[in-house]
């Protein structure tokens, strides 16, 4: 196995691997990355020279692809969406916390995203631990969420009132027509750790099960303050050749969009996931 460089990029999540070439992987190296991917939420990889089919071909070796249904096509490999900005546009795409398809019935392990075109400053990427969101949570809240589920759609995104589909992004997205609602419980367990999640996200999360929307907002408004602080966070700065892959189950990212008049290209592939519970 390759001799592998951890860097942790905050105590609770995010680290560097640095030392492997993506192109040339053994399959212990493969997984070491599935290992610390699991215990830290993200890994990234600098100085990579990963083309369109070397992307497509790391991803299968993480796990099955999933074509996401609303960002626009690379236009050779419909495996790879494209997360883009022009110069000209204002609104960017996940410029908000949240965790990719948790409106789908069995939401996606992780995403990875290759730095095709940066800004010259800005476009940095941050994420947050679930993990850490939750055992910050008293004894008593963690009993009560253990109870409930809450209901996740991206129509209010997406669909044709969308945000972003009535935002200067809306003529290159697809899929408005679709209609997504999945109910996930509150709390779940990391599939490979056993660690206990707390998965719900601003973004697509739109009330708990049972009840009005306004009882809702008041815990959730509460947990995503929780989600969101400083201390539980790590902030990526993309590079030439960063690539980074995340799990959507224990973390949240937000793209800040901070880099108006400059072009940022991004190359996504999603891997499929398993049911949550």
């Amino acid at each position: 196995m390759t001799t592998i460089q951890l860097e942790k990029m905050s105590e609770h999540v995010g680290t560097e691997m640095l030392g492997l070439d993506l192109n040339n992987l053994t399959d212990g190296d493969v997984a070491a990355i599935k290992a610390e991917l699991a215990a830290r939420g993200l890994v990234v990889f600098r100085d990579q020279q990963l083309d369109e089919q070397g992307h497509i071909a790391f991803a299968h070796k993480i796990g099955p692809i999933v074509v996401n249904n609303y960002f626009p096509e690379n236009g050779k490999f419909p495996e790879i969406a494209e997360v883009r900005k022009a110069e000209t546009q204002l609104a960017n795409i996940g410029g908000g916390w949240h965790t990719d398809h948790s409106y789908d019935q069995i939401p996606a392990m992780g995403s990875i995203l290759v730095a095709r075109e940066l800004p010259p400053v800005g476009g940095d990427t941050l994420f947050s631990s679930m993990a850490a969101a939750y055992e910050s949570l008293s004894d008593g809240l963690k009993s009560t969420l253990e109870t409930l589920r809450a209901v996740h759609t991206a129509d209010h995104i997406y669909g044709p009132q969308g945000f972003l589909s009535n935002s200067d992004q809306g003529a290159d997205l697809k899929g408005r027509e679709l209609k997504t609602h999945a109910v996930h419980p509150v709390i779940i367990r990391h599939p490979d750790t056993g660690q206990k999640l707390l998965y719900v996200n601003s973004a697509f999360t739109t009330h708990i099960e049972g009840w009005s929307r306004d009882e809702s907002l008041a815990l959730l408004n509460y947990l995503y303050s929780v989600g969101m602080q400083d201390e539980f966070q790590c902030r990526l700065k993309w590079q030439p050749g960063t690539v980074a892959m995340w799990d959507n189950r224990s973390t949240w990212h937000y793209a800040l969009n901070d880099y108006h008049g400059h072009r940022r290209l991004m190359h996504r592939i999603t891997i499929d996931g398993v049911p949550i519970h």
